[in-house]
């Protein structure tokens, strides 16, 4: 019973090898894949009997010993897009399951939902993020009001926003010095102009022009042409003192509210508050075509030697003057952040927020079923896939522009690869004796 049984075992422990060998191939086979989790292998005894006094031959069974959890080498790639996760979590992933002939877009099924390490993800014709092995990302879409990410619903990432809408003028910042030694008005020489481009709602661009006139000593008004056709539509007055303590900064209460003379029912201004310190600010309203439009300009504050000043010079010096309006803009590209907001840029300097890649937590990632070596499903041992947002509950960060290459290390590889190579040769030479000896046996009646 025992020559038979020590064959047995041996056979047992042949096919154990055989597996475990399989295991190792297979991580070779691997060991550049982005995203691929190494399967190790656990050696498990069965004893058929086992007393004090006998012991019977048993056998052996090679079982997988999955790696999911164990992070493998990030490294940096050229590819906005792509991602990497340092930590436990898993990207959420689907494929279609047929092709919409209406639309010629891909259809999804919610409940088939797939969960990878590969982030190597790209814009494909379509315009989703599909990575290497044809995963579409999965994401919550950001509410364009609010910019807060749905949470109660997961879809593919799909960039579908190509243009970019233009922006309405609303603020005008202006830094410059009015020259304290030019002319009084009407003196030649005691007025100046300055531009800026402003934008209306339809991204139209215009040209609001203000003519800087020296009125009386320590006393300016600004005229604004808000429709580039060379006549004034209103007059702001502006009262300078040069003060001890801060020359040539606007002087708080001055003779009288800044306001304006409107000679035209469509412009009004609206001053704030004059004290130490407060904003010096003038609203002017103005119909381009499109309809009202509110423009503050913004000349720094009172007291201060902040945006509109008053120094010695018989020339107007205009330091900067910027505005908060944007034409419209095509797309440039797509980027994703550490928060795992996916951004869409546009040619005009605009961004857009439109989903939020979450990283999905398992209670045992190592029970992870897996369809391929890059994608997996869950199971009731590796539990529920909660997402959360990259960074919390524990699911790691997020590195952009970066991929989690194989954790399989070939130099490791090798070395189970000679253990299995002598433990197999082990095994077959216990056979090739077992045979020996049986022979020996029934040779016994000769």
């Amino acid at each position: 019973m025992s020559l038979f049984g020590a064959m047995t075992t041996a056979i047992g422990g042949l096919t154990a090898q055989s597996r475990a060998l399989g295991h190792i191939s297979d991580n070779v086979a691997n060991s550049q894949t982005i995203g691929f989790k190494r399967v190790d292998t656990n050696f498990v005894n069965f004893v058929t009997s086992s007393t004090t006094r006998l012991h019977e031959p048993g056998s052996v069974i090679a079982r997988p010993a999955y790696q999911n959890a164990l992070q493998g080498a990030i490294e940096q790639v050229n590819n906005q897009t792509a991602l990497a996760v340092s930590g436990q979590g898993f990207f959420g992933v689907t494929q279609p399951v047929k092709i919409d002939t209406n639309t010629n877009l891909p259809k999804f099924d919610d409940a088939k939902r797939l969960f990878t390490r590969a982030g190597d993800f790209a814009l494909d014709r379509n315009g989703y993020l599909v990575n290497g092995s044809g995963y579409f990302l999965l994401g919550w879409p950001v509410n364009q009001q609010t910019n807060i990410p749905n949470q109660a619903i997961i879809e593919p990432v799909r960039v579908t926003q190509m243009i970019g809408a233009p922006v309405a003028t609303t603020q005008i910042d202006l830094s410059a010095n009015l020259p304290a030694n030019a002319p009084i008005a009407p003196a030649p020489g005691s007025s100046f102009t300055s531009t800026v481009g402003v934008y209306d709602p339809l991204g139209n661009l215009h040209t609001v022009t203000i003519t800087w006139t020296h009125t009386a000593l320590n006393a300016w008004t600004a005229a604004f042409d808000m429709n580039n056709d060379g006549t004034s539509d209103g007059n702001v007055a502006f009262n300078f003192s040069v003060l001890p303590q801060t020359p040539g900064a606007l002087r708080p209460n001055p003779p009288g509210p800044p306001g304006i003379s409107a000679n035209t029912g469509a412009v009004t201004a609206i001053g704030t508050p004059q004290s130490a310190g407060s904003p010096a600010t003038i609203t002017v309203t103005w119909n381009f075509g499109p309809g009202n439009q509110d423009i503050v300009f913004n000349f720094g504050r009172y007291n201060e030697t902040v945006g509109l000043t008053q120094f010695a010079g018989t020339e107007f010096e205009l330091r900067s003057v910027e505005q908060n309006g944007v034409p419209p803009g095509a797309f440039s590209s797509v980027s994703v952040v550490e928060n795992g907001d996916v951004i869409v840029n546009y040619d005009n300097g605009q961004r857009r927020t439109i989903y939020r890649v979450p990283l999905f937590k398992f209670a045992d990632p190592n029970k992870l079923e897996r369809r391929d070596g890059q994608a997996f499903v869950a199971t009731q041992g590796s539990g529920a896939a909660n997402p959360h947002k990259a960074g919390t509950q524990g699911t790691g960060t997020l590195v952009v522009s970066a991929i989690e290459r194989s954790n399989a290390d070939i130099a490791q590889e090798f070395s189970r690869l000679i253990v299995a190579q002598r433990a197999y040769a082990a095994n077959t030479r216990i056979v090739s004796v077992s045979d020996e000896m049986l022979l020996e046996t029934l040779n016994m009646k000769r």
